[in-house]
């Protein structure tokens, strides 16, 4: 009885520990993704103002599009250039 018994608490005892392993896995998994999440809102911290200026151009620039679709004439009107700015529009780039 003594031997049974033993038996099934070392049974036991390894299922727990293999149940331990995979819970230790997926918070390290959780983990890592929190630390990419934290990495992505830094550079959005980072570079905000860089990226809402480009955005401002850029409704700047559909604005201006829109108008000469609409017959204004720009041809005389000296453009502010942002290429800079709209390098920071997407992490990736």
């Amino acid at each position: 009885e003594k031997g049974d018994a033993k038996a099934t608490a070392e049974e036991n005892l390894q299922a727990e520990k293999e149940k331990k392993a995979g819970t230790t896995k997926e918070l390290m998994a959780t983990f890592e993704y929190i630390q990419s999440l934290h990495g992505e809102c830094d550079w959005l911290l980072k570079n905000y103002d860089a990226r809402k200026e480009a955005r401002t151009g850029e409704v700047e620039a559909l604005v201006n599009a829109k108008a000469v679709l609409n017959g204004a004439d720009y041809s005389l009107v000296q453009r502010r250039s942002s290429r800079r700015a709209s390098a920071f529009l997407a992490p990736g780039m």
